[in-house]
């Protein structure tokens, strides 16, 4: 079953899979986000950035930490791994139980506070990059590697509180029966906004319209150039000055309506292009792809995505959502990985580049995996 337009799709599920809410098309286009949000998780997965992945995590506006605002995705240093395994005999894997793998004693770790959260529960629902613990400097995050019949083969993260990069998903919506919304503008104003208050490398407009960037040190401006020049530079760079609160800024925004396409920008698209370092357009081809491939059609590879889906989604629905950024079912989350694996070259192609100009996906991940690469632990002293 193949859909060729995000709006046939969402009235789809509408009919067949939301009909029993007290608003179906809403019903069905959070769904939609969510999977945009999904997406884009196991996007960044394929790109072999979980152990740097953090999931609503709180990032400060630079030079006003009072306000902060949660994002969707960051990726942060990792100052140390532990490597651990832990049985597979059917019990929950707690926070608890990975600290104490690592340490008789938490506050050996200098945690200021651990985590109630289970890596795994016992229904077999996995925390994606699940937080155990926090400190003022950094967070410890659990992700499994491996699971064998008689083990789960776990890494834990010791993660600077500080991002490199962020990741946020736009996706709105024409609310039934209004035309296009003041919501969607408010929706684009909102992530612009998170967007140029975040980084240390700020914006600046020239009257003819050039974009020049500037960055400080020690309270003074050090650097002014043309902003992707001064990006660029930034992220090469192994200053702790330039890098303690630089952030890569990165939107990924989705369609609905048929209000803009990734040649056809209206005010919404522009307002974003503007704000985000890196604005990725996914392509109607893309969701109704990653759709019918893993949901809408009765693959047996797929079937445990297709399960936790209507499992979440379904109006008899018992225990807790397994098919969020979050939360996902551990049989779901491996064909997840193993799908966006086999499909890499397919999934890049889902997304269309909007700023900056000539350059393309794979020119991100090269930024992305600079940052990523880094010798932190000797940067942040």
């Amino acid at each position: 079953m193949r859909y060729n337009s995000v709006d046939k799709l969402q009235k789809y599920l509408q009919e067949k899979v939301f009909s029993y809410t007290q608003s179906p098309k809403k019903a069905a286009g959070r769904a939609l986000g969510t999977i945009v949000e999904i997406i884009t998780f196991y996007l960044l997965k394929s790109w072999g950035l979980e152990n740097s992945i953090s999931i609503e995590k709180k990032v400060p506006e630079f030079g006003f930490p009072e306000i902060t605002h949660n994002v969707e995705f960051s990726l942060h240093p990792v100052l140390k791994q532990y490597k651990i395994e832990i049985d597979n005999d059917g019990s929950s894997i707690t926070s608890t139980k990975l600290i104490n793998s690592i340490t008789s004693n938490y506050n050996s770790l200098n945690l200021d506070k651990k985590s109630n959260n289970n890596l795994l529960s016992k229904d077999g629902t996995i925390r994606n990059a699940c937080t155990i613990g926090t400190s003022e400097g950094f967070y410890l995050v659990a992700t499994i590697n491996k699971k064998q019949k008689n083990k789960y083969y776990i890494t834990i993260n010791k993660q600077w509180n500080k991002p490199y990069c962020i990741f946020e998903c736009k996706r709105v919506g024409i609310e039934e029966g209004c035309k296009k919304g003041p919501q969607t503008i408010e929706k684009a104003k909102q992530g612009a906004y998170v967007a140029k208050t975040v980084s240390s490398l700020q914006k600046v407009r020239l009257p003819s319209g050039e974009l020049y960037g500037i960055i400080y040190k020690n309270n003074q401006i050090v650097k002014s150039e043309p902003y992707y020049e001064l990006l660029n530079e930034v992220i090469k760079s192994n200053q702790y000055d330039f890098l303690e609160d630089f952030i890569l800024t990165v939107g990924v925004v989705s369609n609905h309506g048929n209000w803009f396409t990734a040649e056809n920008h209206n005010k919404e698209l522009k307002v974003l292009a503007q704000a985000y370092d890196w604005l990725l357009f996914l392509t109607d081809e893309g969701i109704t792809s990653f759709i019918s491939d893993v949901i809408l059609e009765s693959k047996k590879e797929y079937s445990a995505i297709k399960n936790a889906f209507h499992a979440s989604y379904n109006k008899d629905k018992k225990g807790s959502t397994q098919f969020t950024k979050v939360k996902m079912n551990s049989q779901a989350d491996s064909q997840l990985t193993d799908y966006f694996i086999k499909n890499k070259n397919k999934i890049a192609n889902w997304f269309n580049l909007i700023s900056p100009d000539g350059e393309n996906v794979t020119d991100l991940l090269k930024l992305i995996d600079i940052l990523n690469n880094k010798e932190w632990s000797k940067i942040i002293k």
